[in-house]
């Protein structure tokens, strides 16, 4: 791959095709992905029905331009703020996921009318811009890893609230992907504290959102509604849509104030059809329900891995996010476990930095599957002392 400018590792080059949770090289051998795609495909690679929808959508349009939304378009709208719980909102639609959080924090802001933006500081949020950077005078960062389980009013008492016009909520444990997932008590007693001087709740579920978690949305493991909740990954079920949904009156207050946001891909009819069959094959098939109780069996099963082998340290996850970290020395590096499962058929995640191998599983994954790939990573963990 002469021309492909490397800016991320690239592990293998000769793909070619993909059905559900199996991809296969140019020589015909299958591999497991255990990664869904970029975490996206949350009904497997290839499914029927969305195939079916893009030949249809694209018989008719695919894009006609941003002032011109259709039919599709509204009916996505509507499909995504039912989902959201913000079934009186109002929506919009872009391309990928940072754009949607980038969006959504300065939708935020704009609406709440005050500086600061508060978020964790193992939040990832965006891959550019405002949301992307969360430095300089404009954010709070809140760094709670350190005493997870002391009481929320001693972590909170520097906290500046009057001056926090949004909390932005990555429920997910930290797109990041070391997936230490925030505290409930307080995570709620930010929320509370946040409406309470009337900023908003904007909640990054484009790593959690549509089934992931075993909920519809990672923010539903806590007792909250987001006023703002930003889409993607999932939503597009690989294809590249992503949206924000707003509360009503965060909504009227953007536009009444000439909140303004324009491009090219704003709203196309063909990332809206894809959406809409997306929530409609998550409601229909009960994939999120399955992909909670597999999910749960699959981190038994890492459980088990890490009772057995030195190697690992501590397998945690919710629903089909899941991951498993080594030992700080282990003998056998993190990449080196990774490349070990890629030569025997199984593509997974993997982060130096937390030493974590990642797990995001299409929701339609074969229970077999799993049961191979913990039977490998036993094996490749024994090996590794």
């Amino acid at each position: 791959m002469s021309h492909i400018l490397e800016c991320y590792e690239i592990a293998k080059t000769d793909f070619e095709r993909a059905v559900n949770c199996h991809v296969y090289d140019s020589r015909g051998k299958r591999y497991v992905d255990l990664e869904a795609g970029c975490w996206a495909a949350v009904l497997g690679h290839n499914p029927a029905r969305i195939q079916r929808v893009i030949q249809e959508q694209a018989a008719k349009v695919i894009h006609i331009g941003k002032r011109y939304p259709n039919a599709v378009v509204e009916a996505a709208a509507v499909d995504v703020l039912e989902a959201a719980g913000l079934q009186d909102g109002k929506c919009v639609f872009l391309s990928s996921g940072s754009e949607a959080v980038e969006f959504a924090v300065r939708a935020a802001r704009r609406a709440s009318e005050k500086p600061l933006c508060l978020t964790f500081a193992n939040s990832y949020l965006a891959a550019y811009g405002f949301a992307g950077a969360k430095s300089g005078d404009d954010w709070q960062i809140l760094d709670w890893g350190a005493n997870p389980s002391a009481d929320p009013e001693e972590i909170l008492k520097d906290v500046p609230f009057e001056k926090i016009g949004a909390f932005v909520f990555e429920p997910g444990g930290s797109g990041i992907g070391f997936l230490h997932f925030p505290p409930k008590p307080l995570v709620e007693a930010i929320a509370r504290r946040v409406h309470s001087g009337g900023g908003l709740i904007a909640a990054n579920e484009i790593t959690t959102g549509m089934g992931r978690t075993g909920k519809w949305f990672g923010f539903q493991h806590y007792d909250i509604q987001p006023d703002i909740v930003a889409l993607g990954k999932g939503l597009g079920n690989g294809y590249p849509v992503s949206a924000v949904a707003i509360r009503s009156a965060a909504a009227e207050a953007l536009e009444r104030g000439g909140f303004h946001y324009v491009q090219s891909h704003q709203n196309d009819p063909l990332g809206c059809a894809i959406a809409r069959e997306v929530i409609a094959a998550l409601r229909e098939e009960n994939w999120i329900e399955r992909g909670a109780e597999l999910g749960a069996w699959f981190l038994d099963g890492l459980r088990e891995i890490q009772e057995k082998r030195a190697l690992a340290q501590e397998a945690r996850g919710r629903g089909m996010l899941l991951g498993l970290e080594l030992q700080p020395r282990a003998e056998m590096p993190v990449a080196r476990i990774y490349r070990a499962l890629l030569e025997r058929g199984y593509l997974v995640g993997y982060y130096a930095a937390g030493n974590l191998l990642r797990f995001d599983p299409s929701l339609t994954i074969d229970r077999k599957d799993i049961l191979g790939f913990l039977e490998t990573m036993d094996k490749v963990a024994e090996a590794a002392g």
